[in-house]
């Protein structure tokens, strides 16, 4: 066994239900807190008046930055920034999906920090742990793990760049990780999300940087989504899915903030760059198809040990046919949760694929793939996503 290091600064609190207690948990970290979501709709209105109430019980004062988009910008960033320095807020809180927790972090820094949250992005310049507001996050879709990790993605749309603040004092305080706010989502958007919480997982166990402690998470969390995604996607209201999916988000955001992702995720990033269509689970469910084909011989075993989870008539193959035959298991898999797709079914221009692929080689994620990619053989896996 390899030496490690794992490290999680997030108090995780998991259960239906869990969220009555975002009260108590605001009020002992800060008194002036800037709640940060998307625009108030119908499904999520009822938990945003909630948790006003019952943070104005704690005694805490809630100011509520509902400007949160898909793929946040720093346009985005900068309005909820400048609405927590006007406010003299003590403590941010990120409800919602990965966007909404992923604003909440930026802002932690953007508030606190000179210039903007982008200035700080991938060490640009140095995140001071001592002036940062602290986080705490409320996932109400299973998918991303921000609610654990130690990163925010944001993007730059005059540069058509994503990109991503890393730091350990990002990770949120608390986390209150409640499977009941998972009721309400879509189908489609629990497909998405659902897929990008395998790919974090899966990517982690394949990560050139993998530990046997993180091989442990990483598949239970893989064998989770296996198992429930489908089922949630044909029935949300089905109660132990959605408990076994925001576990299995949970424990794949365990594994990227602690060993990262790989070439899908770069791409991914790429992609969310350089479109406004593309949510970041179906720009995953658009490469993976063809790189899992590029990659397989070189990581046999690892591969062909979730083949097994998925079809477990491949015990009684060879390490080599099961690694082969996974790619076809998550074909199926895709397939099922109604994540069949290419560039072309979103209405991506061929013409932008060459500048994706100069982007992806930007992040250094493709360099912890099993097996590395020269620019040519990317450029080369995006034409054949194009149109299967």
């Amino acid at each position: 066994m390899r030496n490690f290091n794992y490290y999680q600064p997030t108090r995780i609190r998991f259960g239906w239900g869990r969220v009555n207690e975002i009260g108590r948990v605001v009020a002992r970290i800060g008194k002036r807190c800037l709640l940060v979501t998307v625009k108030s709709f119908p499904a999520l209105q009822p938990l945003f008046e909630k948790i006003k109430n019952l943070c104005t019980e704690a005694g805490v004062e809630l100011f509520h930055f509902e400007g949160v988009i898909p793929n946040p910008t720093i346009e985005c960033i900068n309005l909820a920034s400048e609405m927590a320095l006007k406010n003299k807020i003590d403590v941010v809180l990120g409800v919602g999906g990965g966007s909404s927790i992923d604003t909440a972090k930026a802002v932690a820094v953007g508030a606190t920090h000179e210039g903007e949250a982008w200035d700080y992005r991938l060490g640009q310049n140095r995140i001071e742990n001592k002036k940062l507001l602290p986080i705490i996050a409320v996932p109400t879709i299973a998918g991303t793990g921000a609610e654990v990790t130690n990163m925010s993605v944001l993007k730059n749309a005059n540069e058509k760049i994503k990109s991503a603040l890393a730091d350990w004092s990002l990770c949120p305080r608390v986390s209150i990780v409640d499977p009941e706010l998972t009721l309400t989502v879509p189908p489609y958007i629990t497909a998405s999300a659902g897929f990008d919480a395998f790919c974090h997982s899966f990517e982690s166990y394949l990560n050139i940087n993998a530990s046997y402690y993180i091989d442990l998470i990483a598949l239970e969390s893989i064998k989770l989504v296996i198992k429930h995604l489908p089922i949630a996607v044909d029935d949300g209201s089905n109660r132990k899915a959605r408990e076994a999916l925001s576990l299995g988000s949970t424990l794949g955001g365990l594994c990227i903030a602690n060993t990262g992702t790989t070439l899908p995720h770069g791409i991914g990033m790429a992609i969310g760059g350089h479109t406004t269509n593309i949510m970041h689970g179906e720009s995953l469910a658009i490469m993976y198809p063809e790189i899992n084909r590029w990659t397989w011989k070189h990581a046999i075993s690892k591969y062909a040990t979730v083949g097994r989870l998925f079809n477990p008539e491949l015990e009684d193959e060879s390490d080599e046919v099961a690694a082969e035959e996974t790619c076809n298991e998550m074909d199926i898999f895709l397939k099922k949760i109604g994540m069949w797709m290419d560039f072309k079914d979103k209405n991506v221009p061929e013409n932008i694929l060459k500048a994706i692929g100069d982007d992806t080689i930007k992040l250094r994620n493709y360099t912890l793939h099993p097996r590395v990619a020269t620019l040519e053989e990317i450029n080369n896996l995006l034409k054949r996503s194009y149109k299967r």
